[in-house]
């Protein structure tokens, strides 16, 4: 496929599914951990916005902090439409020449740039569309294209932390493209659930936590053994937690792995605390998550010790 082709129409995914992004779901999660929907239509509209003085031969220090900060504002969808569209157009007027650009990392030719372009754009046009329960469905020639290039590049990208770890590759084409790119074909509500679950014990936000689970859920605590304590029903489980925090000064929870199949998790945490008498002190260990319909249903804690 011509090269302008390919990321013109990566490009066509990508605003498609923009223009598709419901007004209620800007704050929704996405596969990009940390990332809402907002952000991520910020981060991409931020590589558009930048292709513009790239493709002309500027240096990142001519640009500076331009395309820094918010790029939305109040008209998301129009900013980003916009910016595609910049970009499209400097690229198939550039590209011919096959000249260079001034990346981060030094001087590269504007063939692989435009390529690195096309990948970034249909794999966040995916993560776009599962994040909004738009079409997550890739055209299979843009796949087959992408897929190509980035299999000589797939361990650059991982070493440089461009990308998460690999997931088994298992599927169609694009299934086995999104696990090269660290993302889970799967990924839906669950995901979404079992993450921001995650997020809310790190920030100690009980309220958050609390939204995040059904009405009926359960808490198991590993002590007293041999079987722990078990607590049913959102009331009482919200005690728990408020207890929980409310116990200890500078309480934090650190996630330090999280994964997700169908209504099953394991999400691998650090405890850390302040006692009475300042002395630090922590423990490890791992919920199994029951997700039900995008809420968490069952957590089953196990501590080390």
């Amino acid at each position: 496929m011509d090269l302008n082709t390919l990321y013109h129409r990566t490009v066509e995914a990508w605003v498609d599914r923009v223009n598709a992004v419901p007004t209620d779901q800007w704050d929704r999660p996405t596969p990009c951990r940390r990332w809402q929907v907002r952000d991520l239509v910020n981060h991409v509209t931020g590589e558009d916005l930048w292709t513009v003085p790239l493709m002309r031969g500027a240096r990142l220090q001519e640009v500076g902090d331009r395309f820094d900060g918010d790029l939305l504002g109040d008209e998301p969808i129009g900013r980003s439409l916009h910016a595609a569209g910049e970009a499209t157009r400097i690229v198939a007027e550039r590209l011919p020449e096959h000249g260079t650009v001034h990346l981060s990392y030094g001087e590269e030719q504007m063939d692989e740039y435009v390529r690195q372009l096309a990948a970034d754009h249909l794999v966040h046009a995916w993560d776009l569309a599962v994040a909004t329960g738009g079409d997550a469905r890739l055209d299979p020639h843009l796949v087959a294209e992408v897929a190509t290039w980035f299999a000589e590049r797939e361990d650059l990208y991982r070493g440089a932390g461009i990308i998460g770890a690999a997931l088994t590759p298992r599927g169609d084409a694009q299934s086995r493209l999104l696990a090269a790119f660290g993302r889970d074909p799967q990924w839906g509500p669950n995901h979404a659930a079992a993450a921001a679950f995650s997020d809310a014990f790190g920030q100690g936000d009980v309220d958050a936590v609390m939204a995040l689970m059904t009405e009926d859920c359960v808490f198991e605590a590993t002590s007293p053994a041999p079987d722990g304590t078990r607590v049913e029903g959102a009331e009482a489980v919200r005690r728990v937690w408020e207890e929980l925090f409310a116990g200890s000064s500078e309480a934090s929870f650190t996630e330090e792995e999280l994964f997700v199949s169908g209504d099953r998790g394991v999400l691998r945490w650090r405890y850390a605390w302040t006692g009475e008498d300042g002395v630090p002190g922590h423990v490890r260990g791992v919920d199994v998550l029951h997700l039900r319909e995008g809420l968490v249903a069952e957590k089953l804690s196990y501590v080390k010790g």
